[in-house]
């Protein structure tokens, strides 16, 4: 059986964000923070707990702030201490843990354009694939997936790609009425029936030649995904848990209410 880690995990991180821009203008997407971490640390933690720690992230716009937040990762999460003492202009620097698990990384910064879909952008980093099989997803949303068992509904259904289904979470409060009284009321609740794609994707390597090229306008969605699943090569892994997106302010302070009163069901760590 193939090793977790060799399995690499795409993330797109390169989108502008813009249903989410009253608190996007200054960062990208990925790095708007659940708590103390951008979302895209969360992301990553969600792999890195169930074994899968080879990254590729597909940068885009403001991507240099993607590149300098892991360049200074230690910094950013350990308590530091400068040591001017040795008369140089160089501080000795030692770095104090703050409990935090050790995520074990490994990370590739990839540029793949400020204004290309996202066919477009798994293209141009195919050549960092190294394997016939890996994960994908977006670098906006959470949940507490079991990746292992999307990978083996992958294999079992020998698939090109298998999609996380996921049931939506509904924008509006729900009440169950009866006879003008309200016997329930729920403040927006997640669906119970039908399915999205929640992301948190597994494809065959092979996909991307058949389906993508490197062109600005390849979208993945609306036009590879959508080939071949009406070519019979999609499978979906259902998954019955939480999941919620990043796409709006009201999602976004959600999110952190849930962070905050240690309710989030994506934190596995």
């Amino acid at each position: 059986m193939q090793e977790r880690s060799d399995i690499p995990v795409v993330i797109l991180c390169g989108g502008k964000g813009v249903r989410i821009r009253q608190v996007s203008e200054l960062l990208p997407k990925p790095l708007l923070r659940i708590g103390d971490h951008p979302i895209l640390w969360h992301i990553m933690m969600i792999y890195a707990q169930q074994g899968f720690r080879k990254f590729i992230l597909c940068l885009g716009y403001k991507g240099d702030e993607i590149r300098d937040y892991f360049h200074n990762y230690r910094s950013r999460t350990s308590d530091v201490t400068l040591d001017f003492s040795n008369g140089s202009s160089l501080p000795e620097i030692t770095y104090h843990d703050r409990g935090l698990p050790d995520p074990g990384w490994t990370i590739t910064l990839a540029e793949t354009g400020p204004e290309t879909g996202t066919g477009g952008r798994l293209a141009r980093v195919a050549k960092y694939i190294d394997n016939d099989e890996f994960l994908f997803t977006y670098g906006d949303g959470v949940g507490d997936i079991d990746i292992a068992a999307s990978l083996t509904r992958h294999r079992e259904m020998n698939a090109s790609v298998t999609v996380t289904g996921v049931h939506p979470p509904t924008r509006f409060g729900h009440i169950e009425i009866e006879d003008n009284h309200i016997l329930d009321f729920a403040e927006k609740p997640q669906a119970s029936e039908g399915y999205i794609s929640g992301g948190f994707m597994v494809m065959n390597k092979d996909f991307i030649p058949r389906y993508l090229d490197e062109g600005e306008n390849c979208i993945l969605e609306s036009q590879a995904l959508r080939n071949v699943a009406r070519e019979g090569g999609m499978a979906v892994y259902r998954h019955h848990g939480f999941w919620m997106p990043m796409d709006n302010h009201m999602d976004f302070e959600n999110l952190n209410n849930l962070w905050a009163n240690d309710e989030a069901p994506w934190k596995i760590w």
